[in-house]
């Protein structure tokens, strides 16, 4: 019988105490679990989609399609089972352990087997009567989509499987139920004050003009970010609310802030008005509100006047100064700022056409203002994308444009972190001093704590470094200070950091994720197909290798991954999917 593989949601379930219940009442025990089985536990496993794979004496093995759904009909069943428990004596109950993995299956017609499996027995074996436990897997894609609350029961060594697997107990599954399911668990608050700046409205009257109003908040964001003792939520996270209607307690619980700021953006003419308003997100109270009018020409002293404004309600002793510190701006120039603004929606499409066009706008930002650090360091990273994604037909002009506008940009940055840090990454990548460029990454966050991107190159540069596990760390920062923004990026440099240590299963656990939520990015699908091969499983090497080629692009990198390890494994893995001899 022929064998495949697939990622998969398995969910694992057994009576806890089977054995005494059997010793005490055979007869009655097996009618009791038929009754459950018929009434309560089959009706939701098909009600969430769900397939029994396997049944054993006192358990049962089902497969989901979708995590979500699995935990859902977990936390269902056990709730369900507490009244049906109601008023039976504690050494007569019949009470579920249930497990959730997900993780990568082999097929075998209606079976499946594999350490997906496995993990998902262990983790049940692990849970408390009534319990349900998850992986971490699971969790990740869960904690930001289901109402409930996880417990970090830390890493625990299971039987049979090599790495220990981090275990998360659902807390409380009687009350998670009562949650609206639209809420998502809230995050803790940091120990610093803590701020999200919600996108502002355009009332321009102009839907053109939507990329000004968004530039004045990411401005906004960034003038708070330069104070150190603040949290500030990135961008990336707070605009996922564009365009809703939504309640800013809501807010502070799913980013884990104290403070929200929100407000309205009008340029008409050659005048613009910002209304702003500070909202306490624990109480729903109202801290401050404040309209500011300034000429297009006093734009950025404007910018700067509301986060003055705003950090002076938080916390009147200490924002005047440090806000003063680091008030210089990148440009003066309104033509190259206007530019700049309309290069950074086409620059996070990651596509040919959207880097090539962000290039184009930032080369013209320069050219008004060669000193233009940001446009500077985000031109160099479009080139060098363009490079190494395989989308140039001349790889090393790209590389040498690359690096002149990195080098320049350092070279101008002074104290701005997002000119620094980003300028470092092309740099890192085309073969500067990676010391020197963790260091610049470092210097970077020290001047702005709270830049989630920041957070992310860094943990780049610790791959190119060789330190996986300081890489996911800083990973974890930022998807902290990005919390929303989870799914777009981090699994690739998770992926990198076990593909640098061989640990492909892992790796490709991740890098699938990545090519889920970054379909039009080649960097993932070249690291899966590399996964693929060297864990000998050819047909889904060729298979991510055609989607690499459907996509416009080269399977084979033009240019060596910078560290010397990982460009190894690459190309070995990269030629194995292409049938080539290593």
């Amino acid at each position: 019988m022929s064998q495949t593989r697939r990622l998969a949601a398995i969910l694992a379930a057994d009576v806890a105490g089977y054995s005494r219940l059997m010793g005490a009442d055979e007869e009655g025990t097996l009618q009791r679990l038929k009754a459950l089985r018929r009434e309560l536990v089959d009706p939701k496993i098909a009600e969430h989609n769900g397939r029994i794979v396997k049944t054993t004496g006192d358990g049962l093995l089902v497969e989901f399609p979708s995590v979500v759904d699995a935990v859902r009909c977990a936390v269902e069943v056990q709730q369900a089972m507490a009244g049906r428990n109601t008023g039976v004596a504690a050494d007569s109950r019949v009470e579920l352990r249930i497990g959730i993995n997900l993780g990568d299956v082999i097929v075998e017609g209606d079976d499946l087997f594999g350490d997906g499996v496995n993990i998902a027995a262990r983790i049940e074996a692990l849970a408390d009567a009534g319990g349900v436990f998850v992986s971490n897997t699971v969790y990740d894609h869960v904690r930001d989509r289901l109402p409930f609350d996880f417990q970090d029961l830390g890493e625990q060594q299971v039987k049979n499987i090599a790495r220990p697997v981090r275990v998360y107990r659902v807390r409380d599954v009687r009350a998670a139920g009562r949650t609206p399911a639209s809420a998502p668990p809230a995050l803790a608050l940091p120990d610093e004050p803590s701020i999200a700046v919600l996108p502002f409205a355009n009332l321009s009257g102009d839907p053109e003009q939507e990329y000004f109003a968004d530039g004045m908040v990411e401005e906004i964001i960034t003038a708070l970010s330069r104070i150190h003792w603040l949290f500030v939520i990135a961008r990336n996270s707070s605009f996922t609310y564009k365009g809703k209607s939504v309640d800013v307690k809501q807010v502070g619980r799913e980013l884990g802030v104290r403070y929200v700021l929100e407000g309205s953006v009008r340029k008409a003419g050659g005048r613009v008005r910002i209304t702003g308003q500070l909202i306490d997100a624990n109480t729903g109270a109202h801290l401050w509100a404040d309209r500011f009018d300034a000429s297009l020409e006093d734009v950025f002293e404007l910018q700067d006047k509301v986060a003055i404004s705003v950090a002076g309600v938080i916390e009147p002793t200490l924002q005047a100064a440090e806000t003063a510190r680091s008030a210089h701006r990148p440009t003066n120039d309104l033509g190259a700022y206007d530019l700049y603004l309309r290069a950074l929606p086409s620059l996070a499409r990651i596509s040919k056409d959207g880097l090539s066009e962000a290039a184009n706008l930032l080369e013209q930002a320069i050219a008004r203002d060669p000193n233009y650090g940001p446009a500077l360091a985000f031109a160099a990273i479009c080139h060098q994308r363009l490079a190494t994604d395989g989308w140039t037909t001349d790889p090393e002009a790209r590389r040498q444009k690359a690096m002149a506008f990195a080098r320049r940009a350092i070279e101008v940055a002074g104290d701005d972190p997002v000119t620094v840090i980003n300028a470092a990454y092309p740099l890192a990548y085309f073969g500067e001093d990676i010391g020197d460029m963790i260091a610049l990454a470092d210097r970077a966050l020290s001047l702005n704590p709270s830049y989630a991107r920041g957070w992310y190159v860094s943990a780049i540069l610790r791959v190119i470094a060789g330190e996986p596990e300081v890489a996911i760390e800083r990973i974890d920062r930022s998807v902290r200070l990005s919390p929303r923004d989870y799914p777009r990026a981090p699994q690739t440099i998770t992926g990198l950091a076990h593909f640098l240590v061989r640990h492909f299963e892992l790796a490709a656990q991740d890098l699938r994720l990545s090519v889920r939520h970054t379909p039009g990015c080649p960097a993932p699908y070249r690291l899966l197909a590399a996964c693929y091969a060297h864990l000998g499983r050819h047909d889904d090497a060729r298979a991510t290798i055609e989607q690499l080629r459907a996509m416009g692009t080269d399977a084979m990198p033009h240019l060596p991954f910078p560290n010397r390890e990982i460009h190894e494994l690459l190309v070995s893995g990269l030629r194995l999917a292409m049938g080539e001899e290593t």
